[in-house]
C-alpha cells in the first residue's frame, strides 16, 4: 500500500513539475504556473522521502495533528478548485452572439517574443470574425507593457489584426496602460467615449471562455450596461493552467470588490 502510494505520488508529483517548468522556463511567473511546479515538487519529495518523514512526523502529536490538517485543507482545496473548474465548463459553453455592437473591446493576454499568444491570438481570431460580419463597429484592443517587451500589448494586438485579418487600421483604437482586466474596461471607457459611444449601448467584449464569467461580472460592476460576451476557445496546451491562474484571479476579484 505504502510502495504504490509513493509510486502514484511520485508520478502525478513530475508531471505537475515539468508541466509547470515548461511554463516557468517561458518567464509565464503566475499561479497556474508556479503552483502546479511547488505541489509537484512537494509530490516528489513526499514520495522520495516518505518512510523518514511518516517516522519524523509519528514522533510528535503535534506534528501529527499539523500533518492531518494539512492533507484535510489540501482535499477541501483541491475540492473547491474541481467545482470551480466543472463550473468553468459549463460557463465556456457560448457560441458567438450575433448582436450588433457599435464597438468590440479585445482583453489582453500576454504576449511570446513580441507577439500575441495562442491565448491572445484565439481572442483576435474570434474579434476579427465578429468584426468583419459588422463592419460598422470600431475595435478597442486593450494591454498595456508586458514583463520583458518593448512595445505594448495593445499595439501588437493591432498590428496582428492589420497583418493576420487585414482589418484596416483606422478602425483599431488602442489601449496600452493597462495591467489587470479591471483596468482594461476602466480604460477602454475612455476610449468609448471619445467615439461617442454610450455604456447603455451594446458593447461586445472578446476574450477566452474562461474568462468570460469574471470579465462579464468587472465590466457591469465598471457600468457597461449590456455586455456581449464573445468568448474565444483556449489552446488544450494552456487550458487547465489558465483555468487554474483564473481560480485564484475569480477569488482576487471578490476581496478587492471588483465585481
Amino acid at each position: 500500500m505504502q510502495k504504490s502510494k509513493r509510486v502514484i505520488s511520485f508520478i502525478i508529483g513530475s508531471l505537475l513539475f515539468a508541466d509547470g517548468l515548461y511554463f516557468v522556463l517561458q518567464l509565464r511567473f503566475n499561479f497556474g504556473a508556479l503552483l502546479p511546479l511547488l505541489i509537484g515538487l512537494g509530490l516528489i519529495i513526499y514520495a522520495l522521502a516518505y518512510p523518514k518523514l511518516i517516522a519524523y512526523i509519528q514522533t510528535n502529536t503535534i506534528r501529527q495533528s499539523i500533518w492531518r490538517w494539512a492533507w484535510a485543507i489540501f482535499f477541501v482545496w483541491i475540492f473547491s478548485l474541481v467545482i470551480f473548474f466543472v463550473f468553468l465548463g459549463f460557463s465556456t459553453q457560448q457560441n458567438t452572439p450575433h448582436v450588433a455592437a457599435p464597438a468590440i473591446v479585445v482583453l489582453g493576454s500576454g504576449l511570446k517574443h513580441g507577439k500575441p499568444s495562442p491565448t491572445l491570438a484565439s481572442r483576435l481570431d474570434q474579434a476579427a470574425s465578429y468584426a468583419k460580419h459588422h463592419p460598422n463597429s470600431i475595435m478597442v484592443v486593450s494591454g498595456g507593457l508586458s514583463f520583458q517587451q518593448k512595445n505594448s500589448e495593445a499595439e501588437a494586438m493591432r498590428q496582428y489584426l492589420i497583418d493576420v485579418h487585414h482589418i484596416p487600421a483606422q478602425r483599431i483604437y488602442t489601449e496600452d496602460q493597462s495591467t489587470s482586466t479591471e483596468l482594461n474596461l476602466i480604460n477602454s471607457k475612455k476610449i468609448l467615449a471619445k467615439q461617442h459611444i454610450s455604456l447603455q449601448q451594446p458593447i461586445a467584449i472578446v476574450t477566452s471562455d474562461f474568462h468570460i464569467p469574471r470579465s462579464r461580472a468587472i465590466a457591469i460592476r465598471q457600468g457597461y450596461q449590456t455586455p456581449i460576451m464573445i468568448s474565444a476557445q483556449t489552446p488544450l496546451a494552456t487550458r487547465y493552467n489558465a483555468w487554474l491562474r483564473e481560480y485564484f484571479a475569480y477569488w482576487s476579484g471578490l476581496l478587492l470588490n471588483e465585481y
